[in-house]
């Protein structure tokens, strides 16, 4: 077995790899770029090599610097957790010549499987159903639009080099396919530093079902069963769960033996993914090789209590699986949430900065339940523009799907985070969709049920009345804690009321409290609630029972209440009393400012070009501006017809959040 292995990787997959080697005994070295010097996987590692400036094309991909790092430590292997190098052919060789094992597939399985023209056509040729579609090399614009036509709109444009969402776009007409194939040609030159692209046809109704193979080099290979994945923004995943709620056992057996005979056609050793599309009548159809680890690998260890990331090092050791398909069972249901550093009001743009508050779940384990927590932040650190917007991957498993679902409303529930936007919101909005829920969704949910973008949740009766319950008891608590405090500077203790007024959503609520020393039972509505809690004031987490049932509030106070987070709302609830109650009808209501006539910066990002001058006029939908950030391209485009007053920014200028980019008249 080896004694030191490096981690050609960042964030948390390089973390997740530290914790499986650290458990085998195996020493870790970790490199970083300038952003990363005081990063989590940094502080993890037993060694730390400096490699470069911030962008991955000075640093982590640049192949020369990862082997001066192998060769500064004598590491004797290399894991490459996902993205950067994991599928890079030239790298695998370069370890090879330097005498290093690879943790991941032969090069030649790379070469094959890992490009995704090529991995196509080895599949047409081994009989395997895939999507219609052009392999070729595209030279233009013009070409992608004359390809366009042939296959047949709506075409997907993908990065033949492409992951994790970067270098594809979905184009329905011509104007789409110019500005898409160039779009994607920069993000697959930037993201992986090759800027090959090709199409093929985008189906609409279709889910995205994965499975896991496993081979070692002695010619076992399995499948660990599959995730669903059709939980997915801009064609990057959002949430992930195995098994799929979709699959029967037939084809979930067709789709893996199907997988493994194209694994072992390559000569495929270690862990892998080969994804599929599936329709309604459970028709799948081969779509690409991962010839790496995957980002939802979580799931799939939580439902076969299989460690990937260690059967990938014993496989680069030249072990044997210890382990045959038989033994492969699926016990249990895992959900997976991608937390993401964006704002989910904003389009769901890069948000970067400071985590000034960072408190994940507890992560446990138990025969009927587990919470678990994939990172590589930490309170106080930084969310850099210049890798990917993850920030975590939070996992739950139970015994079958509903419960495994409620965990993870728990959980997201109880996930503090501040400092920058974030998806929690979203998250915990998906987990409550009736959709969702019944397992019935396919991979255009995101656009299907939140066409105008994420704009909160409303809560329904029931949970707007658990929570004026339980934010009167805490608004109690608060209250008579002021009263003590000017008693004691005073003659005699304030007297705190049972009588309030809570108002949130647009309702007011009488509310009547009764309370005791293990806690209060609350009238409201005709309804009788007990609410028991050892919340203090300050705490921004509450975690309550209402009627017996968990209640976790993110609460902040502002004046007369509180800011309440829950469930993918974010309200304020005031709690007055009857007379303030009366009183605040009088109040007139704030307006936010108008910024109509502004094209503001969603998010921090630098300019890439600007496309129009002042005195230009401009149509509904046209082209303004390219701000990059995070490595992704984003136009933002007109929202009415109008005339350009002045442009404030210019190619190359980095810009904050609400910067004015232009002014129209």
């Amino acid at each position: 077995m080896f004694k030191k292995i490096l981690i050609a990787n960042r964030g948390e997959i390089a973390c997740r790899v530290i914790k499986t080697a650290r458990k085998m005994g195996i020493q870790t070295v970790a490199i970083y770029s300038d952003a990363d010097k005081n990063a989590l996987h940094v502080k993890m590692a037993d060694e730390a090599v400096h490699i470069g400036p911030p962008p991955a094309n000075q640093s982590y991909i640049v192949i020369d610097k990862v082997m001066d790092a192998i060769k500064q430590t004598g590491a004797e292997a290399v894991h490459p957790g996902y993205g950067f190098l994991s599928e890079n052919a030239k790298f695998a060789e370069a370890l090879e010549a330097a005498g290093v094992a690879f943790i991941g597939p032969p090069k030649g399985a790379i070469e094959a499987m890992g490009d995704k023209i090529t991995s196509k056509k080895l599949a047409q040729d081994a009989n395997v159903s895939t999507v219609p579609g052009y392999m070729g090399l595209i030279e233009d614009a013009e070409e992608a639009v004359k390809i366009s036509n042939q296959v047949g709109y709506p075409v997907m444009i993908k990065a033949s080099a492409g992951g994790g969402g970067k270098g594809m776009r979905i184009a329905w007409n011509d104007d789409e396919a110019r500005e898409g194939f160039q779009s994607s040609k920069n993000e697959a030159a930037s993201s992986f530093g090759d800027d090959r692209i090709f199409i093929e046809k985008f189906v609409t109704q279709p889910r995205h079902i994965e499975i896991q193979v496993l081979a070692d080099s002695h010619g076992n290979a399995v499948y660990l069963h599959e995730r669903e994945c059709s939980i997915q923004r801009r064609n990057q995943k959002v949430i992930e769960e195995a098994p799929s709620p979709f699959l029967d056992e037939a084809t979930r057996k067709a789709m893996g033996e199907q997988s493994v005979a194209l694994a072992q056609a390559v000569g495929y050793t270690s862990a892998g993914t080969v994804e599929f599309i599936v329709d309604g009548d459970r028709n799948f159809y081969f779509l690409e090789m991962n010839t790496r680890l995957q980002v939802e690998h979580p799931v799939t260890e939580l439902i076969t209590g299989v460690d990937l990331v260690e059967q990938m090092i014993r496989v680069a050791a030249g072990e044997k699986l210890p382990f045959a398909q038989s033994d492969l069972k699926i016990n249990g249901w895992a959900m997976e949430s991608r937390l993401y550093a964006e704002d989910p009001y904003r389009n769901f743009l890069p948000s970067i900065g400071r985590l000034t508050r960072y408190r994940p779940p507890t992560e446990e384990a138990t025969p009927t339940r587990a919470v678990r927590n994939d990172t590589g932040v930490f309170e106080g650190g930084e969310i850099s523009m210049y890798y990917d917007p993850m920030i975590a991957k939070l996992c739950t498993w139970a015994p079958d799907r509903a419960t495994a679902i409620e965990e993870m409303r728990l959980a997201l529930d109880g996930f503090e985070l501040e400092g920058i936007g974030h998806n929690l919101p979203f998250l915990a909005a998906v987990y409550d969709h009736p959709k969702f829920t019944s397992g019935n969704m396919t991979t255009a949910f995101i656009e299907e049920e939140y066409p105008e973008g994420f704009e909160g949740v409303t809560l329904d009766e029931d949970a707007c009345i658990r929570i004026a319950a339980a934010t009167s008891a805490m608004h109690r608590v608060g209250e008579i804690r002021r009263a003590r405090i000017s008693g004691t500077m005073g003659n005699h203790e304030r007297h705190v009321g049972e009588d309030w007024v809570v108002s949130l959503q647009g309702a007011s609520h009488e509310v009547k409290i009764d309370a005791d020393r293990d806690g209060a039972t609350v009238t409201i509505g005709g309804a009788t609630l007990r609410v028991e809690s050892d919340w203090t004031p300050g705490d921004p987490l509450a975690r309550l029972t209402v009627d017996g049932a968990p209640l976790v509030l993110k609460v902040g106070e502002i004046s007369g209440g509180f800011r309440v987070r829950y469930r993918g709302a974010d309200i304020k609830v005031h709690v007055r009393s009857p007379r303030q109650a009366e009183l605040a009808k009088l109040m007139p209501e704030k307006l936010p400012p108008d910024t109509s006539k502004f094209l503001l910066c969603p998010m921090p990002g630098l300019i890439v070009k600007v496309d129009v001058q002042a005195g230009d006029e401009v149509q509904e939908g046209q082209a303004l501006c390219t701000v990059e950030a995070m490595k992704m391209e984003n136009i933002l485009r007109a929202e009415r017809k109008g005339i350009v007053k002045k442009v404030n920014a210019a190619g190359g200028d980095s810009l904050a959040v609400d910067d004015v980019i232009m002014e129209f008249e």
